[in-house]
């Protein structure tokens, strides 16, 4: 058939309208559902997430009883923790009776398979009291043996501070055999929260 045998194809405009209703009424419910089932799971998935964010502070910040306040973080403050190595994600002032007792600090640093979240706690001195890893990818069985603490991994930076010069794997901090990397990322979070602990003023 030749294109001048073709027939035209008409189509009804009334069905067209009817189409574009029925579409556009379609999408108007399905994000109206969407909309709703987010309201619904917001609130509850930031609880969860602030009951894990309480837990890392308390593992860091033994002595604290509340960790309401959180500061505001200032360019300087961001821009040391950058210099040192790691970035700046929140502040929480640790308290204990209502009196500042220090402050529980979560910065992100890069580990061998991604990143590292972390929560370090800092005295009023600005020296470590704990270091707590929020989340990780780390290598299982190798670098995870950093997460967990084998050996006190984590637990050799408490009462470190600025005083102590940058933290350097090999010279002021001990590695775990086979996971260097994990361990060096660990370094660079403790250095980038005490480089934004001295920033606070």
């Amino acid at each position: 058939m030749s294109s001048k045998e073709k027939e035209a194809i008409h189509m009804d405009p009334q069905y067209i309208i009817r189409l574009t209703v029925t579409l556009f009424v379609t999408c108007v419910v399905v994000a109206a559902c969407l909309g709703g089932v987010n309201a619904v799971t917001a609130e509850k998935i930031a609880a969860i997430n602030w009951e894990k964010t309480v837990t890392a502070m308390k593992k860091v910040s033994p002595d604290a009883t509340d960790f309401s306040d959180k500061l505001d973080i200032t360019d300087a403050m961001a821009e040391a923790a950058k210099a040192a190595g790691g970035t700046l994600d929140s502040i929480y002032e640790a308290q204990s009776g209502g009196a500042k007792i220090g402050y529980a600090i979560k910065v992100v640093a890069s580990g061998s398979q991604g990143n590292i979240e972390m929560m370090v706690g800092v005295d009023e001195e600005n020296a470590v009291t704990g270091v707590s890893v929020v989340k990780a990818s780390e290598t299982s069985g190798i670098g995870t043996r950093v997460i967990e603490n084998e050996n006190g991994v984590l637990d050799q930076f408490q009462g470190k501070s600025a005083a102590d010069g940058t933290l350097v794997v090999g010279t002021n901090v001990d590695a775990i055999t086979g996971a260097t990397v994990s361990t060096k990322g660990i370094t660079a979070g403790v250095n980038a929260a005490l480089a934004a602990a001295n920033a606070i003023g």
